[in-house]
């Protein structure tokens, strides 16, 4: 009778939507339970205790297997699944409490028949297709990421929107994905929430890491040269002094300074440009996160209790994106510090590092780089956002100090310096402070400028000391540092480690000042103390 039924109501709807002919078998396998025990199982009972609860058992069982066909194919879940769903479990609790109404009188309350009833799991169903609707979407996100990586060109999107186009794409598929989710009319678990959660950080997370692959201030820091001993015998000094002292440094730096029609210009690369989108891409991140974590914690959905892996639940006071928020800050002082440093020793490098009081001091001061640096600023402020330029102010503050250290004590066969030279480079070096006391309107403040002027100051101060007083305080200094007595005069002493970590009371920075102190006392020192070969 009951197959009868079926096949008649198939015949009836095929051309119906498959959710609508399930959920129409639904209440017809109710309506028909119904019957059943109205006018057939009074009769039946006299042959059967619990004819009602055979019955109910067979049309369960019957509808668990068309709905199990129907789910069969089912991998996303939507409102007519959903819909299906719930009418299937709605059915299921009629039918249970009918077989329990019959079986009162059993010894066992019924508990044996309604074993036999393979339950539809409505539950774990549900579970299954949101895992399955979340998996799909988070891989979604992953395939844009693919993409991304393929094809990101770091331009901007536009003037008004200076980010990668990939990360408002991100966004917006993200935001969709936790409106959609919780639009599924179904209840909704921490777990899955937490779930979901997780997956978007993960997804931001890997994005982050890719926006901030962009190399290490490492490969555009210059290779230390070599130390030797500079005296005016030297070769190359006898070469500059026959190009003329007057006109080498100061006719090369006004080529450089004046270019295009007698106008400097900005020396940032299109590289360090696009780095600096990556920057804007990533503050573009970090603040639209929030509204997401909002849309995750505000929701009426998310409890307060804890999940089934005691992941606590969620509030409006807490952020479900504190590991990927920390992630992108710390990928902002990344970018931002590896843009300071190939915008100073790669795209600066003619006009800084490399010319830089090379041969005399006073026909190659810093005025020509403090120009170009200037410049260099002005078009970082115009294309970096607001919010993220005083870290990179910053980082090209720190980038520009250390070129001018390095030129101090890494310079290099190409510079010598007299012990009278310290006024002209702590003149220069007050210049290239003033230019980030001054630049982006308070972007620095004058204490954490000076805090990272200490240590360079700290060295000029060391080049106006006379030889005697640096050779020493060099012997005193390394014997103590390397823990054995005071040396006799013109004993060997150990050389001194390169930590790069220079200060006016490290032995290495004040060998690297008498390695370029131009004068026979410091050479005759280096030779006898540390054998240092003689610049050629």
């Amino acid at each position: 009778m009951v197959e009868n039924e079926n096949a008649k109501l198939a015949n009836t709807e095929e051309k119906e939507e498959p959710s609508v002919t399930i959920l129409k078998f639904a209440k017809k396998t109710e309506v028909l339970a119904e019957k059943e025990k109205e006018l057939f199982s009074p009769i039946l009972k006299r042959w059967h205790p619990v004819a009602t609860g055979v019955a109910v058992v067979t049309l369960h069982q019957c509808y668990g297997a068309l709905l199990k066909q129907h789910l069969s194919g089912t991998r996303m879940l939507n409102s007519e699944i959903v819909g299906v769903l719930q009418g299937a479990s709605k059915l299921e609790k009629v039918l249970v409490q009918m077989v329990v109404e019959d079986s009162v009188e059993c010894e066992d309350g019924g508990k044996g028949i309604i074993r036999e009833m393979s339950p539809y799991e409505v539950d774990s169903i549900i579970l299954k297709l949101l895992r399955q609707w979340i998996d799909e979407r988070l891989k979604k996100g992953k395939d844009l990421l693919s993409r991304a990586k393929e094809t990101e060109n770091w331009n901007p999107k536009s003037k008004s929107e200076p980010y990668a186009q990939s990360a408002e794409e991100l966004l917006n598929l993200a935001k969709e994905m936790v409106k959609d989710f919780f639009e599924i009319p179904i209840g909704i678990t921490n777990d899955l929430i937490l779930d979901l959660a997780e997956g978007l950080e993960q997804l931001f997370q890997e994005y982050t890491t890719f926006v901030a692959s962009c190399g290490s201030k490492k490969s555009y820091l210059p290779t230390l040269p070599p130390l030797t001993r500079c005296n005016r015998d030297s070769k190359f000094f006898k070469i500059w002094k026959k190009a003329s002292p007057c006109s080498v440094g100061v006719e090369h730096m006004h080529r450089i300074v004046n270019m295009d029609g007698h106008h400097s210009r900005p020396s940032t690369s299109r590289g360090t440009q696009r780095l600096y989108i990556r920057l804007n891409t990533l503050h573009y991140l970090i603040t639209n996160l929030p509204s997401l974590d909002k849309a995750l914690a505000t929701s009426p959905k998310v409890s307060t209790q804890n999940d089934s892996n005691g992941r606590s639940g969620r509030g409006a006071s807490y952020s479900f994106f504190e590991n990927v928020n920390a992630s992108i800050q710390s990928a902002c002082d990344h970018v931002s510090e590896v843009a300071a440093y190939r915008l100073i020793f790669l795209d600066s490098n003619c006009v800084f590092y490399e010319n830089l009081y090379v041969g005399d001091v006073a026909n190659s001061r810093i005025r020509p780089a403090v120009k170009i640096l200037k410049q260099n600023l002005t078009l970082l402020n115009a294309i970096v956002i607001d919010r993220v330029q005083a870290v990179a102010m910053k980082e090209v503050m720190k980038a520009s100090f250390e070129a001018f250290l390095m030129v101090l004590l890494a310079g290099g066969p190409s510079r010598t310096f007299n012990r009278s030279d310290h006024e002209m480079i702590n003149d220069d070096f007050d210049s290239l402070k003033r230019v980030f006391c001054n630049c982006g309107e308070g972007l620095i403040s004058d204490d954490v400028v000076q805090k990272e002027a200490d240590t360079i100051e700290g060295v000029i101060s060391l080049m106006s000391l006379s030889t005697e007083q640096l050779t020493e305080d060099l012997s005193i200094i390394t014997c103590e540092t390397s823990g054995i007595g005071l040396v006799g005069t013109g004993q060997k002493l150990p050389m001194p480690p390169t930590t790069g970590r220079w200060d006016r009371s490290d032995p290495n920075t004040i060998l690297r000042v008498l390695c370029h102190r131009n004068d026979r006392v410091a050479n005759q020192f280096l030779k006898k103390s540390f054998q240092l070969a003689k610049r050629k």
